[in-house]
């Protein structure tokens, strides 16, 4: 078997028809610039090449179903295995998806409850167990020799009535005597039951002693008594005065609940047998949210605190008005006092409805006036109830906005059925076995007291069970809940979690491509993961992994830089060989900044910030231990903490979605917290992550930071453009006039191939330019529109310098490093980090108050050491302005250069959620308590 993948002439996006010799069975890290041309490489040319040669090895009927893989721009591959690629882009938004479903866990939790679980009576709690005749016969043989006792049959268990038909239909069937709500009676005498209380009433089938050979009396007697119950048989134990009940069925005898045959789908919320019928299995509904209705409790009715669709305008609505002036005659209060000071009662009428009392309407419209007398429904129900009728898809969004998700009624947001609830294993149920967090859950399973029987059942499944839980823990997940979600982890976290799930099925051979699995991992847990990924190895894998993270690199065994630059000016294999080689290579600038010959420095001073404060109180969300938090104002901080520690809870659930609510007008729920003050010294929040920044090829660099208008203006005050009569529309490839029609300015025509992939060629007409040739006509300084969008921005900025309005903007995306990218280049083709260095350009260019309060999650993802540096840089020059910059970061050359950290934890999940340390670097450095700081000592040494 080869021991080397070759690959030969490669030339996908930018690489430049580069060769590359790759070790099998070895841990290979592939580093470089963002945009270098790194996943051009991994993504794009090998996992594109051996998913396609998998894809082509199966049927033509298997591969109609597969859609067509594109043949990568590449001469030849040699020795590839088959290839699985664990990216960042493919977690299930879906709500239905959880962590316990994408791990497969929750199905072998499933068939576990399913098999040992111990079913319970959903209302009143009971164990419920069925019994054959044989198991019941034995269990009273059991009893001690001599025990005197008689066999029952209830027939009447808790009903109202006096019960004459039953008690005449035992006597003529030759049976003596009953017992009645606990006393003995002959059924011969009067047995007097009153007719509106509820009964018990058992006939005695028989009366014996236990002695060894009662087998075949008793068998009689029991399968009689079960005959006449339905399944229920008494045993009464005279001397003891106890009885002894036996079913046959899976029922409450006292409720009357039966319970089908437990079966995995009960326990499953994506299907009808098992899921919550209200919520159909997902947990949260859609309701009306007061708290969306009246933002401001400050404000009165008639000041407009009901902001909701249709009851906005009270001043002007003749209904609205009407109604409310109705309730405040009714209900004595006024529209004039602020909705927080109204008695609660009231508030709940207004929201919720008069219950069907009637008010009394008076109406004066220009048809006439007059008195009506009719209930009141309540706003929220009034929303709701529009929301379930409309039909028209805007009404839909526009009551949207005042919805939100909220647990479902029924299951308080568990999901299922109560008869699956009920069921329990060590105690509990599934829900709240998957509530656990990992590592609780994984000491649950290990502490699991069985029967033989059960042990003999569970085995094997819980053999899964225990494996694929500790790959969790081994990936650094030990703080997550199975019952999380899929669509609200970060994209390492759901990397991580796919991770885990390859390690689960243990194949060998294979070719796996990572996309830095360490992004949103603390230093501490990043050794867990190398540990996994060299374990991958040592099965026999070879690993692929596209990677900044210093640790990685070190712990690679095979490192291969590519460069120099990026973009365009990237593509080239600058060094490649174990990390000490490409260390001593003096053009690898990944070597530089591993052997520490060119570092970030240590910033010279730490600022002070202006003297005002942001201070979150009683922050609860999620994880958080109702704890203070302040952000000095007009500095540069960052929050760390191990994973699951609660950053991402107290910045984007509390502090972002407050201060957009406040300052931005969004209609978003903040996290729980019990205030926040300093609001007043802010006048807006920019939050810029790493979300795509456009969903079609027609977005580009240009359009989102509004250069392509200052561009268009510019191109439609030439003197070819005036004499021709073309306004700045004419220049845009997206409306009729100026575009090709051919192409509809996309400059691509996508042809459908059947059993091919689908091929793009350069439209004939305009030859990829995307506009016609009147409009290419018109030049500015020679350049026609096309060109300008085929130049990169450090191209257009030495063209457009003399037109300052222009050049500020490229000198931005320039300064963000970004100045290799075109500004045409489609915004699909963009990097998570690039498309968020875009953002920040656009927010570089705005005009700057010092009042806007920045935010940035992990903004280092996909950064090389020497863009972290850029990227530092542009975040000190926001700070410089007077604004403030927070930043979520385990990146240390970050938080090594910030003003003020705050430092969350100790451990994540249910241990995190406190404060462990808060001051300048150095602070955090010295304190004991924080694993950041240790980590953090020996940047600042």
């Amino acid at each position: 078997m080869q021991d080397h993948i070759y690959i030969k002439g490669a030339r996908e996006n930018n690489l430049k028809n580069i060769d590359v010799t790759i070790p099998r069975d070895k841990l290979v890290v592939l580093t470089g610039l963002s945009g270098s041309g790194k996943s051009s490489l991994a993504f794009d040319t090998i996992y594109a090449e051996g998913q396609r040669r998998y894809v082509e090895s199966l049927s033509s009927y298997a591969r109609m179903f597969l859609g067509q893989m594109d043949k990568p721009d590449v001469d030849y591959i040699d020795g590839l295995s088959p290839a699985i690629s664990i990216d960042q882009k493919t977690t299930s938004k879906n709500p239905r998806s959880t962590v316990g479903t994408v791990t497969e866990i929750y199905d072998y939790l499933r068939l576990l409850w399913a098999r040992i679980g111990t079913p319970h009576c959903p209302k009143c709690g009971k164990e419920i167990r069925q019994q054959t005749i044989d198991q019941i016969i034995d269990q009273i043989l059991a009893l001690p020799e001599g025990t005197r006792i008689q066999v029952l049959a209830p027939v009447v268990r808790g009903r109202k009535g006096e019960h004459a038909k039953v008690l005449e239909d035992a006597r003529r069937s030759g049976y003596v005597r009953v017992r009645a709500d606990g006393s003995l009676y002959d059924l011969s005498e009067d047995i007097p039951l009153e007719k509106n209380k509820k009964h018990h009433i058992e006939i005695v089938v028989d009366r014996l002693i236990v002695r060894p050979d009662l087998g075949q009396r008793l068998t009689d007697s029991v399968e009689t008594a079960s005959h006449l119950s339905g399944g229920i048989v008494i045993v009464n134990l005279l001397r003891e005065e106890q009885d002894l009940i036996f079913s046959q069925n899976y029922a409450c005898d006292d409720c009357g609940i039966s319970i089908e045959e437990l079966t995995p789908r009960m326990f499953s919320f994506n299907n009808p047998y098992g899921a919550c019928p209200t919520c159909t299995g997902l947990g949260m509904q859609l309701k009306a949210d007061p708290a969306l209705i009246i933002p401001d409790d400050s404000l009165s009715i008639l000041d407009g605190a009901i902001t909701a669709s249709g009851w906005n305008s009270i001043r002007s609505d003749g209904i609205s008005r009407m109604y409310f002036e109705a309730l405040s005659k009714k209900y004595q209060f006024s529209l004039r006092t602020p909705v927080r000071e109204l008695p609660e009662s009231v508030r709940q009428i207004i929201l919720y409805g008069t219950g069907g009392e009637k008010l009394e309407l008076h109406y004066d419209q220009p048809r006439g006036k007059g008195v009506l007398y009719q209930p009141f429904e309540g706003v929220a129900n009034n929303l709701e109830r529009r929301y379930q009728e409309t039909q028209s898809d805007a009404s839909k969004r526009e009551i949207e906005e005042f919805m939100s998700q909220c647990p479902c009624p029924a299951c308080q947001g568990r999901r299922l059925k109560p008869e699956a609830l009920a069921v329990t294993v060590g105690g509990l149920s599934i829900w709240q076995a998957t509530e656990l967090p990992v590592d609780e859950e994984l000491a649950f399973f290990n502490g699991l007291t069985l029967t033989e029987t059960q042990q003999l059942i569970a085995a094997q499944i819980l053999k899964e069970i225990r494996s694929r839980l500790g790959f969790l823990q081994s990936v650094g997940l030990s703080y997550l809940t199975l019952s999380r979600s899929s669509g609200t982890l970060s994209g390492g976290e759901s990397q991580r979690i796919r991770l885990a799930t390859q390690i689960g099925s243990s194949l060998m051979g294979v070719l796996y491509i990572l996309d830095e699995p360490s992004i949103g991992l603390h230093q501490r847990d990043n050794d867990k993961l190398l540990a996994t990924l060299c374990r991958l190895r040592d099965l026999g894998n070879t690993l692929i992994v596209v990677e900044h993270d210093e640790d990685t690199m070190r712990a690679a065994d095979y490192l291969i830089d590519i460069g120099p630059g990026a973009g365009a000016h990237g593509g080239q294999v600058v060094a490649a060989g174990t990390p000490e080689e490409v260390m001593a290579d003096p053009n690898s600038l990944t070597g530089q900044y591993l052997s520490g010959k060119k570092r970030i420095e240590v910033p010279a001073a730490r600022r002070p910030g202006n003297g005002k404060l942001l201070t979150v109180r009683g922050a609860r969300e999620n994880n958080l231990k109702n704890i203070d938090i302040s952000v000095p104002l007009g500095t540069f901080t960052c929050v760390t903490g191990v994973s699951g520690s609660g950053k991402s809870s107290l910045v984007n659930e509390i502090i972002y979605k407050r201060l957009g609510a406040e300052l931005n007008r969004m209609k978003t729920h903040p996290g729980k917290h019990t205030s926040m003050e300093g609001l007043e010294y802010l006048d807006k929040v920019v939050g810029i992550d790493q979300s795509p920044i456009g969903r079609t090829p027609r977005s580009n660099p240009a359009t989102y930071t509004n250069l392509f208008n200052d561009i268009r203006n510019l191109f439609a005050a030439t003197q070819e453009a005036k004499a021709r009569g073309y306004g700045p529309g004419r220049f845009s490839f997206n409306t009729r006039g100026g575009r090709c029609e051919a192409c509809s300015g996309d400059g691509l025509l996508k042809i459908e191939m059947h059993f091919l992939a689908d091929v793009y060629v350069p439209c004939e007409v305009c030859h990829g330019k995307r506009y016609n040739r009147e409009t290419l006509e018109v030049k500015y300084k020679g350049k026609s529109i096309a060109d300008v969008l085929d130049m990169t921005a450090e191209e257009a900025l030495a063209f457009f310098a003399p037109v300052p309005r222009i050049a500020e903007k490229l000198r931005t995306l320039c300064d963000v490093g970004l100045g290799y990218v075109k500004l045409g280049q489609s915004s699909t083709t963009l990097s998570g980090g690039e498309a968020q260095r875009v953002k920040l350009a656009t927010e570089l260019s705005r005009r700057a108050t010092g009042r806007t309060f920045y935010i940035l999650d992990e903004p280092t993802t996909g950064l090389h050491s020497d863009d972290v540096k850029k990227l530092l840089e542009v975040l000190q020059r926001l700070v410089d302005a007077g604004n403030t910059v927070l930043v979520i970061e385990h990146n240390l050359d970050v938080i090594k250069s910030a003003d003020w950290l705050i430092d969350l934890g100790p451990e994540g999940g249910a241990g995190g959620g406190t404060l462990v340390c808060a001051g300048t670097p150095e602070t955090v450095a010295a304190c004991e308590t924080s694993y950041t700081g240790q980590y953090l000592k020996k940047y600042l040494s």
